[in-house]
Formats: C-alpha cells, sequence, structure tokens
C-alpha cells in the first residue's frame, strides 16, 4: 500500500461486513478483535498505530462506526426486499 488511507480503506473493504442475517455465523462484529487484526495488518504493510490513529483517530471507535454503516445498508436492503 502507498499511503496510509490506501490501507484503511483496502482494509474496511475486505474485513467489514454485516452480520449475517437472523445473527447466524458469519463476519466478526467484535470491535477489539477486528481493531487489532487492522493493527497487526498495518504492521505488516509498514505501518506504525500511530499513522493509523493520524488517519482515522481511534481505531475501535473507526470500526464501531464502519460495523454500525454496513449493518445500517444491510437491514436496509432487506428492509426493500
Amino acid at each position: 500500500m502507498s499511503t496510509t488511507r490506501e490501507f484503511v480503506d483496502f482494509w474496511i473493504e475486505n474485513s467489514i461486513h454485516a452480520a449475517e442475517q437472523y445473527r447466524n455465523v458469519g463476519a466478526s462484529q467484535d470491535v477489539a478483535e477486528l481493531a487489532q487484526r487492522m493493527i497487526e495488518a498495518a504492521k505488516g504493510q509498514g505501518i506504525s498505530e500511530s499513522a493509523l490513529r493520524a488517519e482515522i483517530g481511534d481505531v475501535s471507535n473507526y470500526i464501531r462506526e464502519r460495523l454500525k454503516a454496513v449493518n445500517k445498508a444491510e437491514r436496509e436492503r432487506r428492509d426493500f426486499t
């Protein structure tokens, strides 16, 4: 990845997914687990945790907000059909 923002966008796109319908086994919704995964993946790309925080603020809060957004979009999609 060439920038921290590109890494964040790529990671979010590939790692943050809506909960499965009816709470079946599916994408992780555990914020602490996802935050740790993101931090570790960033380190693997040579991006420090402080660089992540400079880009997105608190990593856990950022992931929590992204989860809320994808879950809301999924609920709206299901309600529409």
